[in-house]
């Protein structure tokens, strides 16, 4: 088929574009094909010597045993042009989820590697869960991230495995704290401070639901008063383990402005992020200076679309 035939000449041609690109900057965690033939709503992305491939189902008409065939050709079409072994290529598809389905175990193969990023180490799952455990698409705010963390308290809140928490370490941050409602995923944090080589009692996990931890905590006169803070909640979360439903576009002002009067020191740095599409920020409706879109700026090059995160910037 045609769409089969151009999506081999496309793959083989990004693949070595990207991997050149990827050489040059000592990155070994990258996206080689970004949907980029709509017929092949196909996301392929390189983890160290393994294939993470996330399928998006089309709308075009197919029976399902037609799109299984399609599936089996591209599946040795991709194992060909990137000679892997076959084990090495990890097949997901992606659905519309909302809240922590996204962090749902899918399988229970335990496939982790150790990736490299900015010289860091980090834990990644390639088999079990939708996600990895690491967000290429927030390589480049990371590494803002950790040219802000030296000598300061760090805050970082949604912190899933703790990529930005292990950055802000490497970059000097006196004492950081991680809040997370899932307890697996601050242990997988503390694995990611060991690959490092950092001590992870000296820094705060906390397993809590943010929203009531943000309202608990401002009644203690000796809570942290914190100098740089990463907030990427997610879009929707319904958990069982919350108190309340959270809605990004509902209540990332009260958020924002909750952290800012109860938690943020003099001069205190913000970065918030989302992947809600939709989202419209308010900038008069928040309490923090100098708010600046920094979504292009921290965009990846090897990501073809420009609209799936958005990026702020604010300082009290």
């Amino acid at each position: 088929m045609k769409h089969l035939e151009m999506f081999s000449n496309r793959l083989t041609r990004m693949s070595k574009h990207w991997k050149k690109w990827a050489r040059r900057r000592g990155i070994t965690c990258f996206r080689i094909y970004d949907r980029d033939i709509p017929q092949v709503p196909l996301v392929i992305d390189l983890y160290e010597n393994n294939c993470l491939v996330s399928e998006y189902i089309n709308s075009y008409p197919m029976s399902e045993e037609e799109r299984e065939s399609e599936r089996n050709t591209i599946r040795n079409l991709i194992i060909e042009i990137l000679q892997l072994a076959p084990e090495n290529l990890f097949w997901k598809t992606r659905e519309r989820k909302k809240g922590n389905l996204q962090y749902e175990k899918l399988d229970t193969q335990e496939k982790s590697i150790r990736a490299n990023e900015g010289g860091l180490k980090f834990k990644v799952n390639l088999s079990d869960y939708l996600d990895t455990g690491l967000f290429l698409d927030h390589r480049t705010t990371r590494d803002l991230f950790r040219k802000e963390a030296s000598g300061k308290n760090v805050l970082n809140l949604y912190s899933y495995t703790g990529a930005f928490s292990v950055y802000a370490a490497d970059g000097g941050a006196r004492k950081i704290t991680s809040v997370d409602l899932s307890q697996k995923y601050l242990d997988w944090s503390k694995e990611n401070f060991e690959l490092n080589g950092f001590s992870y009692d000296e820094h705060e996990f906390i397993r809590e639901d943010i929203t009531e931890w943000l309202k608990r905590e401002r009644a203690n006169p000796k809570r942290t008063q914190y100098d740089l803070i990463i907030v990427d909640p997610p879009t929707f979360s319904n958990s069982k383990k919350m108190r309340d439903i959270f809605d990004v576009q509902r209540d990332y002002s009260f958020l924002l402005n909750s952290i800012f009067r109860d938690f943020s020191a003099p001069g205190a740095i913000l970065f918030f992020s989302t992947n809600f599409r939709k989202f419209k920020m308010e900038a008069d409706e928040l309490l923090w200076e100098d708010i600046q879109d920094i979504t292009k700026q921290t965009h990846p090059e090897d990501f073809r679309n420009e609209k799936i995160r958005f990026v702020w910037k604010m300082r009290k």
